[in-house]
């Protein structure tokens, strides 16, 4: 099936479940007759929409974007089999799925098979509407961010604030899995641990092989939250097998301070975040089958303000500055220059 067949079936579907969504929305209890008359594997609906304006202060030029819109299904067909389904409208103006896998999950235990996103990373790991920042971090973004097909399971064991992930992945992602057969699977595997209350501390691996040549990746980091504090600092090493590319270093560390209010407005965020980023190569080849460089060597400060509407993090509007300072400003790309981002993130959850 096509990809464009394949993403108007699921919004198709996706549309049908809002009736009866909405429906039981109304009732006093909504927890109750959430499924009133359906069956057990009737799927949960969720949904994400981003659009933004940028405007680029050197060079006076500016634009409007949908940078997502989401639609995902999740549910479970038995106690112990689960599913999911995403796939975003508008990838920066593409149709991508997203997520398309099954499993088994047990008290302690989840085993899934399908495309889902690998285990890896702090800020690449969140879905954009629990990002701090309109933009993502360059970890996010060029680094660390990979959905793959393959097999991945997590152990969380019960009152220890520890969680376990690995899995073994193609390296082909979804579109490319059909005449994809390869020696060389490609693995990855994340540590989460939480001591205490409001602190939590990742370590996550990898090794991928794009065309040019096997790559490891390392990474580390901890998030603290204090009342109204959010603190966190990540650290990325990319290893290059054979030395065939610099290895590359990359940073990402803010800190959020949230001002509740009342009315129209539930909080206001306050937001400083600084990232850098060695020279980096993404694994395409060159002419002559080596690593090429893709993305220039940079740093940036991002200043913002967040006004949220929701409960949680689901109706935002998040308006940053963005500072750039490149090694070689001949390396810049022409999306990553100083900017002012305003951003309006809504998200419906499925429960």
């Amino acid at each position: 099936m096509h990809l464009k067949q394949l993403s108007r079936g699921f919004l198709l579907a996706a549309l049908t479940l809002l009736a009866p969504t909405a429906l039981h929305a109304e009732t006093k209890d909504s927890t109750a007759t959430a499924h009133r008359g359906l069956p057990d594997w009737f799927p949960n609906l969720s949904g994400t929409i981003r659009a933004k304006v940028e405007c680029q202060t050197e060079q006076g030029e500016s634009r409007f974007e949908v940078r997502t819109a989401r639609l995902a299904l999740d549910g479970k067909v038995t106690d112990n089999v689960i599913y999911k389904a995403e796939i975003d409208l508008s990838d920066e103006g593409r149709i991508r799925m997203l997520d398309a896998y099954g499993g088994m999950k047990w008290e302690e235990t989840k085993l899934l098979l399908g495309q889902m996103r690998v285990p890896f990373s702090i800020d690449a790991h969140r879905s954009p509407h629990l990002q701090y920042f309109a933009n993502r971090s360059f970890i996010a973004k060029q680094v660390g961010n990979v959905r793959d097909v393959g097999l991945c399971g997590a152990y969380e064991p019960r009152n220890t604030g520890l969680k376990l992930e690995a899995g073994l992945f193609n390296g082909s992602g979804l579109t490319d899995q059909k005449d994809y057969w390869t020696r060389s699977l490609n693995f990855s595997a994340k540590a989460q641990y939480k001591p205490f209350k409001g602190l939590t501390l990742q370590a996550s691996m990898q090794k991928i092989s794009p065309k040019a040549g096997k790559v490891w990746l390392y990474d580390g980091g901890a998030t603290l939250k204090l009342k109204r504090w959010t603190l966190e600092a990540e650290y990325l090493r990319k290893v290059y097998a054979h030395n065939a590319f610099p290895a590359v270093n990359a940073v990402d560390a803010f800190i959020c301070y949230d001002l509740p209010l009342k009315k129209t407005f539930r909080k206001m965020s306050f937001l400083c975040r600084f990232d850098a980023m060695g020279d980096h190569a993404d694994g395409e080849p060159d002419e002559n089958g080596n690593f090429k460089l893709t993305d220039g060597e940079r740093k940036r400060l991002t200043g913002g303000i967040t006004l949220s509407m929701g409960k949680k993090m689901n109706a935002d509007i998040r308006i940053n500055y963005e500072k750039y300072f490149y090694k070689n400003d001949a390396l810049a790309k022409r999306s990553e220059r100083d900017k002012a981002v305003i951003e309006l993130v809504l998200h419906f959850p499925n429960k």
